[in-house]
């Protein structure tokens, strides 16, 4: 059985930071491309960064220079280190795993930037 859980999220004051953790099991984890996503009220969900297993990340230029993907295949956990965080990263941030087949989504854990 795959599962993704998320954990990290929170409230927290604009330029804050937070470290988000997804946690994989069921999967061959390290050949998996792993990315976060979010979605905020009323608004589609969002790629905001992902890691290829060759460690090539991308990110959202919403995001550029303030969060930082990362994995960690020894423990199947993927990490998204995020800085300066303002109102508008307000939002249920995702964690998805893919590779051929069906995407792998987890529940979600809320980010709340708000002073």
């Amino acid at each position: 059985q795959v599962q993704l859980v998320e954990s990290g999220g929170g409230l927290v004051q604009p330029g804050g930071s937070l470290r988000l953790s997804c946690a994989a099991s069921g999967i061959a984890f390290r050949i998996y491309t792993m990315g976060w996503y979010r979605q905020a009220p009323g608004k589609q969900r969002e790629l905001v960064a992902q890691i290829t297993s060759r460690m090539d990340a991308n990110y959202a230029e919403s995001v550029k220079g303030r969060f930082t993907i990362s994995r960690d295949n020894a423990k199947n956990t993927v990490y998204l280190q995020m800085n300066d965080l303002k109102a508008e990263d307000t939002a249920v941030y995702y964690c998805k795993g893919r590779l051929v087949g069906p995407d792998y989504w987890g529940q979600g854990t809320q980010v709340t930037v708000s002073s």
